[in-house]
């Protein structure tokens, strides 16, 4: 591209824009002193690009899309960044092979803007993007992955299999979640070895992906949960809690009650509480005796939202039979432990299941500190109902903490203070 020749030059052209009222048709035939054409100085040209992005036309100017087509290859890294973007927002498949070839480009503005452009256009550009997986430039491969992850459809599901294999975990990461949204059986299996990827980020999306899948991924997740690797086990746990299937719940249970890792087990009981059957409630109450398990057992009744659970979840927040052994929290001093922890969990609990037997004993709960704000917050949850227990609280002495947490409870339940005029009327 032709820079400015002169001093002067630029701000003839800049004002003659800006004065005109018709300002890409005076641009069109404005030259500057040195006979350079206005439409090859940089300002005309983001000036044009301006107006496409505003939805103008004239007749003056040429087709857009090939025009931005045309700026992708101009020398200013700011222009082909520029003209990627609008590109994006016209959605037109003549651009998809021009933007795919800026996933090449030197500039990493000009990457971006590409890979946001191909995601917007979307679908036409699934197949072109997917030649880019097997480029012999990694950060190529990272930046189709990173695309197909929100874009991908069947079409290309071969090369996604084949791409779970790649050398670079970004790639590996990105490539799992394009299969989780493709939800085609035949990733299962070239799925389940990323259950143990060296890398968190690809164990997690590939256990996202199989439970994206669903009931075509069970047997093989189920098969997963008897791997002598404790990591596959744990990943394959999570899935199932994901894909919510009730196939899962008794292999679930057997993990809880006899897998010899400590963070297996309690993400089977998460897992439990995701999927949400009734029949693990009388499960989970002897899952509670434990201490390691006891807060997300809790959590997975009040997930479960079975009745039955309220009178011994009101027991755990009001400090009942508690455990005999328990450990004080890393950082919270002596007065805070884990049963203090599980007794919030229970008032969450409590909130979740929405019994309005557990009201009574939920407004006594404000009066403690490890369970007011969960007392509080599930409070809320009951709607009006709860402002005749909550109104009395307002005229006790109480410290402020407490009269805070009275008052968002109230505000939550629909309760407005009246005011009055100085007059005394309402």
């Amino acid at each position: 591209m032709k820079r400015w020749k002169s001093a002067q030059a630029k701000p003839t052209i800049c004002v003659s824009i800006g004065r005109s009222g018709k300002p890409d048709a005076l641009a069109r035939q404005a030259t500057s002193r040195n006979g350079t054409k206005a439409e090859e100085f940089p300002a005309v040209i983001r000036f044009r690009q301006r107006l496409h992005s505003v939805g103008m036309d004239d007749n003056t100017m040429t087709d857009a899309v090939a025009e931005q087509i045309a700026a992708l290859r101009d020398e200013d890294w700011a222009i082909r960044s520029e003209a990627a973007c609008l590109l994006g927002t016209f959605k037109d498949p003549r651009a998809v092979v021009p933007l795919v070839s800026l996933l090449h480009d030197k500039d990493r503005s000009v990457r971006e803007a590409a890979i946001e452009a191909l995601r917007s256009i979307g679908t036409p550009a699934i197949e072109a993007v997917g030649t880019c997986l097997t480029a012999s430039d990694l950060s190529v491969q990272e930046s189709a992955s990173a695309i197909l992850a929100t874009i991908a459809d069947e079409r290309i599901l071969a090369q996604l299999i084949n791409t779970l294999r790649s050398g670079d975990w970004i790639v590996r990461m990105h490539t799992a979640k394009a299969l989780g949204r493709v939800r085609n059986a035949d990733a299962v299996e070239p799925l389940i070895p990323l259950l143990q990827d060296k890398v968190k980020a690809v164990r997690e999306e590939a256990a996202a992906a199989l439970a994206a899948i669903g009931d075509a991924a069970i047997p093989s997740l189920l098969k997963a949960l008897q791997h002598e690797d404790w990591l596959v086990r744990l990943h394959a746990v999570e899935s199932l809690g994901l894909a919510k299937s009730k196939r899962a719940v008794e292999p679930l249970l057997s993990i809880v009650f006899n897998d010899r890792d400590s963070a297996v087990r309690e993400d089977a009981v998460r897992a439990l509480g995701e999927i949400g059957d009734p029949q693990t409630v009388e499960h989970l109450f002897m899952v509670i005796r434990e201490p390691g398990l006891r807060t997300v057992a809790v959590e997975a009744l009040g997930r479960i939202g079975d009745r039955r659970a309220v009178p011994v979840l009101i027991d755990i927040m009001r400090g009942a039979n508690p455990p005999e052994a328990t450990r004080t929290v890393a950082g919270c001093g002596d007065q805070w432990d884990e049963e203090s922890i599980t007794q919030g969990a229970a008032a969450g609990a409590l909130g979740a299941i929405g019994d309005e037997r557990a009201i009574p004993s939920l407004v006594a709960s404000l009066n403690r500190t490890c369970t007011r704000a969960e007392a509080a917050a599930s409070l809320a949850k009951f709607g009006s109902k709860v402002i005749p227990f909550l109104l009395p609280l307002l005229n006790e002495p109480h410290d402020e903490n407490l009269l805070f947490h009275v008052r968002e409870a109230l505000a939550s339940a629909g309760w407005r203070t009246v005011r009055r005029s100085r007059t005394g009327t309402k």
